[in-house]
């Protein structure tokens, strides 16, 4: 069999999750769940279900490098590859690409975000050995998420209902579609041929050079001529441009299959996705804190995150209201999709 990198995208900065992601300390570095450990380290367990320490390779911002180090101890440090700057994510799995390929020529990768929820992870174990046995040949293959309502927080991809593969849970990839409108999510969904696109990716290292080659050759021609990316890096992401893979390479491919999936999952991208999978009061109301009481509020999350910090809430219905040390964020929960927007505008 060949060799299994897992390939962990962890320099975002979350922005949508302030005031508890900053640039100094994302989202991904913090337990979230209150489970004992960081969104990162929960993602690194997952995933040694499938590869060894030795093959797990962290993509990040330089200026998080210590804090990978300090969270997960056992992972050899030349195994985190730091970007000199963000540059989306076709350069930085190019990166891991090139990078695994200097290692192992024929291995396949798994490439999956650092910040993901995933509780049935028997099951996500077992979707991703299914898509590892997709991915021979020359096929790339994403996993979709099967829908529970029309979230607009959430890209989409569209697969073909025939049954090309004489596979039920595995489809042709026939369109992706970017975060919608509530109207076309509710169209999506009744649709039946539409799943959340979960941003995880399985191919082998072969096959997603050789789609950078034919799809986006300008980076495919600054990887492929370093000796050592690692060391060459600087130069290399100076002169890459800036471009998800999604667009550059899964939305313009012909080989790209989709695995139906259901593993009880989240990308947590926001407080509201955070609200989901926090327990509720009588009042659909989702608190986390010491101290804190609620009055007359109803299907809001309320987040204290200085301990013992007395909170009283009253009037508010279906309102983010998050507190630390540094910063307070009141915010309607239909509307924690500008919170990204209002940070930059406020400059904070």
């Amino acid at each position: 069999m060949s060799k299994v990198y897992s390939v962990i995208m962890a320099g975002g900065i979350g922005s949508r999750f302030w005031p508890m992601s900053t640039e100094q300390t994302p989202k991904q570095f913090h337990d979230v769940l209150g489970t004992g450990k960081s969104l990162l380290q929960s993602t690194v367990d997952r995933l040694l279900n499938i590869s060894s320490i030795n093959e797990v390779l962290i993509v990040t911002s330089d200026s998080y490098k210590e804090l990978i180090i300090a969270q997960l101890p056992t992972l050899p440090v030349e195994n985190i590859l730091c970007e000199p700057e963000r540059k989306n994510t076709a350069p930085c799995i190019a990166y891991a690409a090139k990078f695994i390929q200097e290692r192992c020529n024929d291995a396949k990768m798994i490439v999956a975000p650092a910040d993901h929820i995933i509780l049935n992870e028997s099951e996500f174990v077992a979707t991703i050995n299914k898509a590892l046995a997709t991915a021979d040949g020359n096929k790339l293959v994403t996993l979709g998420i099967q829908p529970s309502r029309p979230d607009t927080g959430y890209g989409y991809i569209q697969y073909f209902k025939e049954d090309m593969n004489n596979t039920r849970d595995v489809r042709p990839v026939k369109l992706f579609t970017e975060k919608p409108n509530l109207e076309l999510a509710k169209s999506f969904i009744e649709s039946g041929d539409y799943l959340w696109n979960s941003g995880i990716f399985i191919w082998s290292v072969d096959s997603i050079l050789r789609s950078f080659k034919e799809l986006l050759p300008n980076i495919y021609t600054l990887f492929d001529a370093t000796n050592s990316v690692a060391n060459e890096i600087e130069t290399v992401y100076d002169k890459c441009e800036s471009i998800s893979v999604d667009y550059g390479i899964m939305e313009a491919a012909k080989n790209v299959e989709v695995v139906l999936s259901d593993f009880a999952w989240s990308d947590l991208g926001t407080w509201g996705s955070l609200y989901t999978h926090i327990p509720h009061d009588s009042n659909q109301n989702a608190k986390d804190g010491s101290d804190v009481a609620l009055f007359n509020c109803n299907s809001s999350i309320v987040k204290q995150m200085n301990k013992n910090k007395p909170t009283i809430v009253r009037g508010l219905e279906n309102f983010i209201v998050v507190d630390n040390s540094n910063a307070l964020l009141i915010c309607p929960k239909d509307e924690e999709q500008e919170i990204k927007t209002m940070l930059k505008e406020s400059g904070f």
